[in-house]
């Protein structure tokens, strides 16, 4: 990375982006002493334009943003850094400076409600209780779900097509949880094999 400091009193615009969500969660600066802080500890130190000083974000709310990727701009003037954020961003409480709610996926939220449901069982919740009867049963689950969705891809009947589907991929999810993953440790995966083929 060669990044320009000469501009702007030496200070560089940093764009803040959720690397979950890709939403984008604040606008901050950075000299090169705050950039080459961030780059040794993994986790976003600003400088303070109010303060006069190192800023680390999370400093006094405990809301760190820990370090994803850092990209330069085309210019190498300002900086788009991918974080997991450790709780809201901004100082309002809210998760992003720009908006309130985090455009998550769908399947993202279904994951969120999943871990809900068992961190928090109750007698009431299938999940749960499917989750305590252990990982035997969930497999037991997904490969059922599995047999039916494929007797019913030789029919006509779209309909049940997509809900054995919907079916297959919800208990899916519970078994991905159930060996402590996640849809994004899947992802990771695919990605990796699309770089390595031509």
């Amino acid at each position: 990375m060669n990044v320009d400091f000469s501009k702007n009193n030496g200070l560089l615009p940093v764009i803040i982006q959720n690397n979950e969500t890709q939403q984008v969660l604040m606008l901050g600066y950075m000299n090169e002493e705050a950039l080459q802080k961030t780059q040794d500890e993994h986790v976003v130190t600003f400088f303070s334009r109010s303060k006069n000083r190192l800023w680390t974000k999370g400093e006094s709310s405990g809301n760190f943003l820990k370090v994803v990727s850092i990209k330069e701009d085309c210019d190498q003037d300002a900086l788009l850094i991918q974080v997991n954020p450790n709780g809201p961003t901004c100082h309002n409480g809210t998760t992003s400076c720009f908006a309130n709610e985090a455009k998550i996926s769908f399947l993202n939220e279904l994951e969120n409600i999943i871990d809900d449901r068992i961190s928090n069982p109750n007698s009431e919740s299938y999940v749960a209780s499917l989750f305590q009867k252990g990982i035997n049963k969930i497999a037991q689950k997904v490969g059922e779900e599995a047999v039916e969705l494929v007797i019913e891809a030789k029919d006509d009947d779209q309909d049940l097509f997509l809900g054995e589907a919907a079916d297959l991929l919800f208990h899916y999810l519970i078994l991905l949880k159930a060996k402590g993953l996640c849809l994004k440790d899947v992802e990771n995966v695919l990605k990796s094999r699309m770089k390595n083929r031509k």
